[in-house]
């Protein structure tokens, strides 16, 4: 039977990248994005290639939109042996304003982080023995401050990013704990620092390291036998590195948990 992999962000980017590389080692691949366009061109690439692949789109400032995914992908596909969450947004360019998602959060930490916790949450048990999923962090990583989770005060792009990206990686360590005894393993990493990627040219920041190169760092922990059994690990480019030492805290990795839960409406 073949395996399924679900990518999301996976019309654009580095996504755009690896989507490809998933259904040529074998995988039917779900592609997620927002443009219809975009998304039937990757799948096209697919299937001109020989590969497997359907589009499925959602909106990732939307939480009931998540909802309504997850609920069609369990619906199409009771089995999904490997997740990829890759959607997100950058830091914006420098000086732009606060952002909201439709649900009033700020943007960052709505789109970058709740939205794949609220989606890893929905689908976790379509997830079988031997599955994996991958978080898509980032090595831009400031602490969380839990009497500003919003980002309200003194706002900037880079640190409503950074801080999102710590969810994350706090996110992937308690999913990887809770998921364990079941077989399923849950990573995280960092693939490269800007990239030719929407995300950077948005920033106004110029390209520094290969997207090829990030991608294949991406794949590599998705898909690599090497990984096997391997859970709550980050990675920086393919090497086992620390995150911010407020990942590893537990006391705020279980406050997070408890208002993410709420905010996600679990």
């Amino acid at each position: 039977m073949m395996k399924t992999a679900l990518i999301t962000g996976g019309t654009d980017g580095m996504g755009r990248v690896v989507a490809p590389k998933l259904a040529k080692a074998g995988f039917h691949v779900i592609v997620h994005g927002r443009s219809a366009t975009r998304g039937a061109e990757t799948v096209a690439e697919i299937k001109a290639a020989g590969g497997s692949a359907e589009f499925m789109p959602s909106n990732f400032a939307r939480l009931s939109d998540i909802r309504r995914f997850a609920t069609e992908v369990k619906a199409r596909h009771p089995r999904i042996d490997l997740l990829v969450n890759n959607a997100g947004i950058g830091t914006g360019p420098e000086g732009a304003p606060r952002e909201t998602t439709d649900d009033g959060l700020e943007a960052r930490f709505g789109i970058n982080y709740l939205s794949g916790f609220l989606m890893n949450h929905l689908l976790k048990d379509a997830v079988p023995k031997g599955g994996r999923i991958v978080n898509v962090a980032s090595d831009g990583q400031h602490a969380i401050d839990f009497s500003d989770l919003q980002v309200e005060k003194g706002y900037s792009g880079e640190a409503a990013y950074c801080r999102s990206k710590v969810a994350m990686i706090m996110g992937t360590l308690d999913l990887a704990e809770e998921l364990a005894p079941r077989g399923v393993t849950v990573n995280t990493m960092h693939p490269n620092s800007f990239m030719a990627t929407t995300m950077v040219r948005a920033m106004g920041h110029e390209v520094v390291e290969s997207l090829e190169d990030g991608a294949g760092h991406l794949f590599d922990l998705a898909t690599n036998p090497k990984f096997d059994g391997q859970t709550g690990r980050y990675l920086n480019r393919g090497v086992d590195m620390p995150a911010h030492e407020q990942c590893y805290d537990p006391e705020a990795r279980a406050k997070l948990r408890a208002v993410s839960l709420k905010l996600a409406g679990l």
